[in-house]
């Protein structure tokens, strides 16, 4: 056994119905943060856009989520698809189903 290694599962410990959307921080140091988020039926404030100072890696694990970019067409992501938003790229989640967990893995650098 290696004491020093925690092992965790990215399923694990999921509220039944989060009222909040859940964010929780993995990794945090000076040059990136990685996120886990879980949504159900969770989208951004009506007129609310991110944006963000640092780039942002997205990966979608779950569930099922459509994204709009300011000024650009609402895209539709799938468990497996992945993408980076620029810094300073405005963008809102637009819907997350709400019968079904989106589990997201982000990494802001």
């Amino acid at each position: 056994m290696i004491s020093e290694i925690i092992i965790k599962n990215i399923f694990c410990d999921i509220p039944e119905k989060p009222y909040n959307e859940l964010i929780e921080v993995l990794l945090n140091n000076p040059a990136f943060k990685m996120e886990r988020i879980i949504s159900q039926g969770h989208a951004s404030p009506d007129n609310f856009w991110y944006d963000q100072d640092k780039n942002e890696f997205v990966l979608l694990i779950s569930g099922s989520a459509k994204i709009s970019f300011e000024k650009e067409d609402i895209v539709e992501i799938r468990p497996g698809d992945y993408f980076i938003i620029p810094a300073h790229k405005k963008h809102r989640v637009e819907f997350t189903k709400s019968g079904e967990k989106t589990i997201w893995l982000t990494l802001h650098f």
